[in-house]
């Protein structure tokens, strides 16, 4: 049976190894066939943003750009605190050609009390 794996980013394009670790390990479990969600937080929302996470580099870890391609087309879903994002400016026009969308505190309550795994980077 496959788990249902949460990872929940707080970090962004600062820390660039902590951000391309929890995209890299969201492509891994997709790829192995789990039900992945990968919940941006914090500073972590701006990687939703194209031009910044083709910009991030991990330390050893790669760019988080080819880890969200690949966990993208993995089928991996992606969230972001809605409170999060009005504070840093993220909008609806920064989902447009993303599988992503805004949650609000209550929804992160229900993906983590529905997932298996919680991780948090």
């Amino acid at each position: 049976m496959m788990s249902r794996l949460l990872i929940q980013l707080t970090c962004g394009p600062e820390e660039p190894t902590k951000a391309a670790l929890a995209f890299l390990l969201g492509k891994i479990a997709v790829e192995a066939g789990h039900d992945v969600t990968l919940f941006l937080v914090g500073e972590g929302v701006q990687l939703i943003r194209k031009a910044c996470r083709d910009s991030v580099v991990g330390v050893g870890t790669g760019p988080v750009g080819d880890h969200y391609a690949g966990f993208v087309a993995g089928g991996g879903n992606i969230c972001l605190s809605t409170l999060s994002s009005r504070a840093r400016g993220v909008t609806d026009a920064d989902l447009a050609d993303t599988p992503a969308r805004f949650v609000f505190p209550q929804d992160l309550l229900q993906l983590i009390l529905d997932s298996d795994k919680v991780v948090t980077y």
